[in-house]
């Protein structure tokens, strides 16, 4: 089953030779789990002497054919297919066949969504052999194991040795966006792209209890080589306040035992506050639905979020993402009870008010004790000025450092349902594949629904993830008794991932899909009045109404330029008429209070 790693790189041109600060020295106990590059079992990171090799898709793939053949506990499921026509697909280990026990709990791992941030694919190969061959087949007697080796599997082959210049290792590396240039871990909410859309039939059809997205990360230097989160995680806010506060209670804590009993420093996922200086503080990385963490929250998935980090080297990376997946399976076990009552808690709830569209905290919350790594500030010619010089040598001190949370800057009220029309399949389509329950209308049907109408909507004035974004801070509501074609479909706030609905389906929500720009329609003004129509009609509504009059008057002596403006003016006018477009900024989805 194993297969020989590329020759080293040459050492020729700058780029080629070491310019990455030091990494500590490590001998962790997990390097026990290496087997021996003669083991006929052996994977190509453990087989590559430096242990800096992570294989290709094909290689890798091949891998695990081998031990599905070889293995009754494992198995392979295909479940999307990449643009570039690649198979997705997941390794299955498991004692229950193709029906999973529903008392047994379900780990699913994700690896690749970031290809070169490839550390799960590695030690998901090394755990899945051991389960296979190497007597650690009792960690499914009482759980079941998915493995998604590559999520991004266009991405994965995009490789070599240029990827991802602040990481050490694996020396050929994936690209970190797809073939469409897409960042598939920021579409989760949006499910833009066929590989999230085809991940999200996966875990809506084997329901993990726990979901663990596995990364590498960047940014400063640190002691910590295992770093990771989840939102609610110290008593922060979430959407899932009870499988938050067993993760926070039980998995945390015997986590980052098992993790130091190896050897590994574990570490909470943070993240620095400025590039430049490192004792400025730490902040959370925001909670957004975008990215996995703040996905399974709203969805009630329980999500934890691998940040490994950059500067290990990858064996140490590996090894500590092992002991990771191996200790989850073993509490899930354990006590995977608790976090499944929990987590069927969470799907009970249903707020009034649900905040949204977080920000930084202006001013820290808290200030964390941080294992920091000793630097120095050196002159840079191609800068001009100091830049940092990290020295990898563990700092004495431990460092306090302030702590910047997230809070909402939105308070958005949940409605009893939402109104889609019809014409607006693509809309439907992605909420179906959310798994979110609707009723679809087989005739028209008049409803009672409240429009909103957008206040001054802002595009963005550069893309982003292949889409022009929209804002709107305030809206206008309108009631409305509104006519809803065959087809169009109810969608009600009153089930478990009411919150994701609403997330979607206000305008106002960062997270929305009018916010991913995908109602440009609305923004479309149709048909106009020539001056020479406009301007008899407006004197005779001035003459005929004193209160427009006064209105009119008012607003030419506090703005001076509308003053000055005929066309301004006569817009004014216009808007206040019947012929004016109704649908102009009028937002297509009816609200149901």
């Amino acid at each position: 089953m194993s297969q020989s790693p590329p020759p080293s790189l040459p050492n020729a041109a700058p780029w080629d030779q070491p310019f990455l600060p030091p990494a500590p020295a490590w001998d962790g106990a997990s390097k026990a789990l290496l087997r021996d590059a003669g083991d006929p079992c052996v994977t190509a990171f453990e087989a590559d002497p430096a242990h800096d090799f992570s294989p290709n898709y094909v290689d890798t793939r091949a891998w695990f054919d081998r031990l599905n053949q070889a293995s009754d506990l494992i198995r392979i499921e295909q479940f999307g297919v990449s643009p570039e026509g690649r198979p997705i697909y997941a390794v299955i280990a498991s004692k229950d066949g193709a029906a999973f026990d529903s008392n047994k709990p379900v780990l699913m791992i994700q690896a690749g969504i970031h290809p070169g941030e490839i550390d799960g694919k590695d030690a998901g190969m090394m755990l899945l052999r051991d389960i296979a061959f190497y007597g650690k087949d009792a960690l499914l007697d009482r759980v079941n194991l998915i493995l998604i080796p590559i999520l991004s599997v266009d991405g994965h082959e995009r490789s070599g040795a240029y990827s991802r210049p602040n990481q050490r290792g694996p020396r050929i590396q994936g690209w970190r966006n797809t073939a469409t240039n897409q960042n598939l871990n920021r579409d989760y909410l949006k499910l833009d792209q066929p590989e999230m859309r085809a991940v999200r039939g996966l875990t809506l059809k084997y329901r993990p209890d726990l979901y663990v997205d596995v990364h590498v990360t960047d940014g400063m230097d640190y002691q910590y080589d295992v770093t990771y989160g989840f939102n609610g995680e110290d008593g922060a806010f979430s959407r899932s306040p009870n499988s938050s506060a067993w993760l926070d209670s039980v998995f945390k804590p015997a986590m980052n035992a098992a993790l130091e009993r190896e050897g590994h420093i574990p570490g909470e996922l943070v993240f620095g506050m400025d590039d430049d200086d490192p004792r400025a503080g730490l902040n959370d990385g925001g909670l957004g639905e975008r990215f996995s963490n703040g996905w399974g929250a709203a969805a009630h998935v329980p999500t934890i979020l691998i940040e490994n980090h950059s500067l290990k080297p990858h064996e140490q990376r590996v090894l500590g993402t092992y002991v990771f997946i191996e200790e989850a399976m073993r509490l899930l076990a354990e006590q995977g009870a608790g976090l499944r009552a929990a987590t069927e808690q969470d799907k009970t709830l249903r707020p009034a008010e649900i905040p949204a569209n977080f920000e930084q905290e202006d001013a820290p919350s808290s200030t964390r004790a941080f294992k920091g790594i000793r630097y120095e500030m050196v002159d840079s010619a191609a800068s001009g000025r100091k830049e940092i010089r990290w020295l990898g040598e563990p700092d004495p001190e431990i460092w306090s450092l302030p702590f910047y949370g997230s809070r909402p800057t939105l308070t958005l009220k949940r409605p009893t349902a939402y109104w889609v029309p019809s014409y607006r399949a693509d809309i439907i389509e992605r909420l179906k594949t959310h798994g979110i329950e609707m009723e679809a209308v087989t005739t028209p049907r008049t409803v009672a629904v409240s429009m909103l109408r957008l206040v001054e909507p802002r595009l963005a004035t550069r893309a982003n993830e292949g889409h022009v974004q929209a804002s709107v801070e305030t809206v206008e509501v309108e009631p409305r008794d509104w006519t809803f074609p065959a087809g169009s479909v109810r969608v009600p706030t009153d089930q478990p991932l009411g919150d994701i609905v609403v997330l979607l389906l206000e305008p106002q929500s960062s997270e929305s899909f009018f916010a991913w720009g995908m109602f440009p329609e609305v923004l479309s003004r149709v048909e106009y009045i020539e001056p020479y129509a406009i301007a008899p009609l407006a004197d005779r509504m001035l003459a005929a109404d004193p209160a427009l009059k006064a209105e009119f008057e008012a607003r030419l002596a506090a703005e001076p330029a509308f003053a000055a403006d005929p066309h301004a003016r006569l817009a004014w006018f216009y808007e206040r008429t019947p012929f004016y477009d109704d649908r102009y900024l009028l937002y297509p989805v009816g609200r149901e209070d």
